[in-house]
């Protein structure tokens, strides 16, 4: 099996997190579940890793909170999206938190679909070039797929 690094840091800051955070957290905790069953057959698994970021990183950083990389790179370079910002809650404070741009849209948590989506993409290169599945070795060469 072939593991697909997924790495997601938010800001914890006395325990707490922002709202949005909390909700990317659960957003990520479902697209895996997904992953772990949709890539199983192609023989690769999603590794999540999370991590924590405190308020002293997030003050110097804040970009770096509610972020997500897939295989080594940032979420959006596999969706063709781009980072933005907006002001959040207390915990955040005066510092903007991350947001992510897609086709005009402003996401301040990150969908579930796009996670999957990210990381299906991600995932198709680590596909071995030339590996057959079971459906497409059943194939008979009658059919001109050769």
């Amino acid at each position: 099996m072939k593991p697909l690094p997924i790495l997601w840091k938010r800001l914890v800051d006395r325990g707490e997190t922002c709202p949005r955070c909390g909700s990317t957290e659960r957003n990520v905790a479902a697209a895996v579940a997904k992953l772990e069953s949709a890539l199983q057959p192609l023989g690769i698994f999603p590794m999540l890793e999370t991590r924590a970021i405190d308020d002293e990183t997030f003050r110097a950083a804040p970009a770096e909170s509610n972020r997500i990389w897939i295989g080594g790179k940032p979420m959006e370079e596999w969706l063709g999206a781009q980072a933005g910002n907006s002001q959040c809650c207390e915990v955040c404070g005066d510092l903007p938190c991350r947001t992510m741009e897609l086709h005009g849209r402003t996401y301040e948590a990150i969908p579930e679909d796009l996670i999957v989506k990210a990381a299906m993409i991600a995932a198709s290169e680590l596909i071995t070039p030339g590996a057959t599945t079971s459906a497409s070795s059943s194939c008979s060469t009658s059919c001109g797929c050769s």
